[in-house]
């Protein structure tokens, strides 16, 4: 069966984050397609799955255990599973990422 999640289905929400998670659909894939402001991101976590970044517009800082990378467009980074990692909107523009989780339901461990 296929599935069409259309944009005005979804609920009003304060963040431009869309959080998808794929098993309800059939699908062992999650994604957070985040769009954040300058300073945003995420608190250092992990997760019992690889996560995969792919920067669409933007520029972030990522921490994937204890290495530490730039990244802009076009860019794409893979945070092994349970590796620590974060990544930080470095600005000065918003920033425009996929967080590609391999799970259909996502499991997060925060470490900050």
């Amino acid at each position: 069966m296929a599935h069409i999640l259309r944009a005005a289905d979804r609920p009003p929400s304060s963040s431009r984050t869309i959080r998808f998670e794929g098993e309800a659909y059939g699908t062992p894939i999650s994604f957070f397609a985040v769009d954040n402001e300058p300073g945003q991101g995420p608190v250092l976590h992990t997760h019992p799955y690889a996560e995969t970044w792919v920067v669409r517009r933007g520029r972030a800082e990522v921490v994937i255990g204890d290495e530490r990378f730039e990244v802009g467009p076009g860019d794409i980074a893979v945070a092994p599973a349970n590796t620590p990692h974060k990544f930080t909107n470095l600005g000065p523009d918003r920033l425009d990422i996929v967080c590609i989780h391999a799970a259909g339901v996502m499991e997060q461990v925060d470490l900050e």
